[in-house]
C-alpha cells in the first residue's frame, strides 16, 4: 500500500511541476501551448498506464508472496520421420516460483 501511494505521489509531484514550470515559446505567436498540451497527455497517459497496471497485483494485500523457485525437468516430444526413424527432442528445464498465502 506504501509502495503504491509513493508512485502515486512522485506522478502528481511530476504533473505539477509540468504544469508550473514556464514554458518559453519555440515560435513566434504560438506561446508554447503545443507543447504544454503534448507534456501533458504524456504525463496523463503515464499516470493511466500505472493506475491500470497496479489494479491486477495485489499479493500484498492478501498477505501472499511468491515461494521458493522450483524446476523440473520436461520432457521433448517423439515423433517418426518420412524415413521410418524415431526422432526424438531433448527435453527442457522448466522452472516457477508459486504464490504462497498465509
Amino acid at each position: 500500500m506504501l509502495e503504491r501511494t509513493f508512485h502515486c505521489l512522485c506522478a502528481i509531484i511530476l504533473a505539477f511541476g509540468v504544469f508550473t514550470a514556464q514554458v518559453q515559446p519555440a515560435e513566434a505567436g504560438r506561446g508554447g501551448r503545443v507543447a504544454a498540451g503534448v507534456a501533458a497527455g504524456i504525463v496523463a497517459l503515464g499516470i493511466l498506464g500505472a493506475y491500470a497496471n497496479s489494479r491486477g497485483r495485489r499479493y500484498h494485500d492478501a498477505e501472499c508472496y511468491r515461494g521458493p523457485r522450483r524446476c523440473r525437468w520436461k520432457r521433448g516430444g517423439c515423433w517418426e520421420n518420412r524415413y521410418g526413424g524415431l526422432v526424438c527432442r531433448r527435453g527442457y528445464r522448466k522452472c516457477w516460483r508459486p504464490v504462497i498465502c498465509d
